[in-house]
């Protein structure tokens, strides 16, 4: 365990290396990754354009549901042993965001493609138009200056990053702010905390659970399974190798689903937030508080600010909260945002998409 979290921070450093497809006996198309990436745009617009007939609960004319279907269907079909799977569609800048995870051969790899709002185009990638960020080689990146905010300052400041256990975007979250908390240690106030609604299913749900008394009941032990978690989607595995005392954990989730009526709002779909996602409201009062309304939210000193995702980022803006930054705050952690959704490995700069 030791070794996973000495390795994290080097490993969301480097940027996915060009993976090749084995050659194998198929009629199928074969591609590597680097041609997956290039001609992905290309394809997901054939799929969305001529195959989309269902517009019911639409966003801009075509619904997730349908979105998800005909992409990973026309892929897996037409392209021997690829699997995709597509994480989420969030708005930004006018766009529609797409994350996707494309598997072949035991690799996989996290892409984020835009679609516009009618659906009638769809890009592999995109470029910031800002003249600094686009000339930047992506694997150079320095610490992003924290925004323009005015963040109340405290001589040690309370950290409080919202997630969802299984949102890509929150998870890549973690991964960038744990290394800043893990620096920052008892200088800061820092926790993790959830948000009062679950969009990724039971598996969340029990998870988020499960978490919570780690937090409460053997903190010392959190962050040795978070890391693993984050890295392997495995609680079983995960909970053996951070050694958590299970018995612990089940007599706390016990009383915990007693006194927040966990699975009683899971199985009643009639409490569920808007009708499409069951509570979890364990950290209800704070998500009230602050007014969250996704996945990641970060608060600091009670105020919800911004900040890029990568771990210098993460810390230049938690540094600007102290009255007097301690020494720590020049540290030089990694500047290349980490990759959205599970695995430790690879990067993106999905910024600014959340689960909400």
């Amino acid at each position: 365990m030791a070794n996973k979290k000495g390795e994290a921070q080097k490993i969301v450093d480097e940027i996915s290396k060009e993976h090749k497809v084995k050659k194998h006996e198929s009629k199928k198309i074969k591609v590597s990754w680097k041609r997956i990436s290039l001609m992905l745009g290309a394809l997901l617009v054939i799929s969305v354009v001529l195959n989309v007939t269902n517009t019911t609960g639409s966003i801009g004319g075509v619904s997730q549901e349908d979105i998800t279907q005909n992409v990973e269907t026309f892929l897996e079909e037409n392209y021997a042993g690829i699997d995709v799977e597509i994480l989420e569609v969030t708005e930004r800048a006018g766009l529609y965001e797409i994350a996707l995870n494309v598997k072949s051969e035991g690799q996989s790899q996290r892409m984020i493609s835009y679609a516009t709002k009618d659906s009638s185009l769809l890009f592999p990638t995109a470029i910031p138009m800002d003249a600094e960020t686009a000339t930047t080689d992506p694997t150079q990146q320095q610490a992003q200056q924290p925004p323009a905010q005015d963040i109340t300052k405290s001589d040690k400041p309370k950290v409080e990053l919202f997630v969802m256990s299984h949102c890509p975007f929150g998870t890549q979250a973690e991964k960038g702010m744990i290394p800043v908390a893990e620096l920052l240690g008892d200088k800061i106030d820092f926790d993790i905390k959830f948000v009062n609604y679950a969009m990724h299913g039971e598996k969340e749900v029990n998870e988020q659970a499960r978490q919570v008394c780690i937090m409460n009941e053997q903190s010392d032990k959190y962050f040795d399974y978070l890391w693993c978690f984050l890295d392997s989607d495995d609680y079983t595995t995960c909970l053996s190798e951070a050694k958590i005392d299970t018995s612990k954990v089940d007599a706390c989730v016990t009383k915990l689903d007693t006194e927040f009526k966990i699975t009683e709002m899971l199985n009643d779909q009639a409490s569920w937030s808007g009708g499409r996602f069951p509570q979890f409201l364990v950290h209800d009062a704070e998500n009230k508080q602050y007014g969250v309304r996704g996945s990641p939210t970060l608060v600091i000193n009670g105020q919800t600010v911004s900040s890029a995702r990568d771990s210098a980022s993460y810390l230049a803006t938690v540094c600007s909260a102290f009255n007097n930054a301690p020494e720590e705050c020049n540290e030089q952690l990694s500047g290349v945002s980490p990759s959205s959704g599970f695995g430790l490995s690879g990067s993106d700069e999905s910024n600014a998409a959340i689960c909400g």
